[in-house]
């Protein structure tokens, strides 16, 4: 996904008040090697990409001066009531060195399943995303996930599922993360009718 951007002179509260009065959201670039560098992005055409998955969770190519680089979104800052982004983070990539970077999961094929089709089981989606390390040419741009094999009893594990080639979960000491549950329906129990008891709470004595 690409995008462009522009270089930005000034910097602090006042000059990025102004810049966003314009139409502009200031930022900057980080980089492993180099210096931070300032940018400013259209507004406009930053609200629409930060709408996109792909945006958030794909390397970018960024045009800059008539030179294009790759970066990854790293952080943005909302206003707190309004449709405003102050302020959005990109960090240099370098095609040599790993990076950890969270992606979507793409579930299908949950209506297909045993679970929901036979059994009628509610199905939760524990994780949206997972964190992998790889190099920035196999970071995929989401992971698919198919359920058509969900059965009652048995949850979604991150080792039932293949990561894409180069990519390593990154789990920060869980073993095995549940990914989706499977949550067998609920029985309704019908308690049976208690007789009455008569009105005056004794029972009847014979004549002796």
């Amino acid at each position: 996904m690409k995008f462009v951007a522009f270089e930005r002179a000034k910097q602090g509260t006042g000059a990025s008040r102004r810049l966003r009065n314009s139409g502009r959201t200031p930022g900057i670039v980080y980089g492993s090697t180099s210096a931070p560098q300032l940018i400013e992005l259209d507004h406009n055409a930053l609200w629409h990409a930060l709408k996109k998955e792909a945006f958030h969770a794909s390397i970018l190519d960024m045009e800059l001066n008539g030179q294009s680089s790759k970066v990854l979104l790293r952080d943005y800052q909302m206003h707190p009531y309004k449709q405003l982004v102050q302020h959005i983070d990109f960090q240099r990539v370098d095609a040599n060195t790993t990076l950890n970077m969270k992606v979507p999961l793409h579930f299908s094929g949950q209506e297909e399943s045993e679970a929901v089709k036979t059994d009628k089981c509610t199905i939760t989606h524990v994780a949206t995303e997972i964190e992998v390390a790889c190099l920035p040419a196999n970071l995929p741009e989401f992971i698919a996930v198919d359920l058509k094999g969900l059965t009652m009893g048995k949850s979604l594990h991150l080792n039932d599922i293949t990561l894409p080639a180069g990519c390593k979960a990154v789990t920060h000491g869980k073993k095995n993360p549940v990914l989706v549950s499977v949550v067998p329906p609920v029985v309704e129990v019908i308690a049976a009718p208690v007789a009455a008891a008569p009105a005056d709470g004794k029972k009847g004595k014979g004549k002796k």
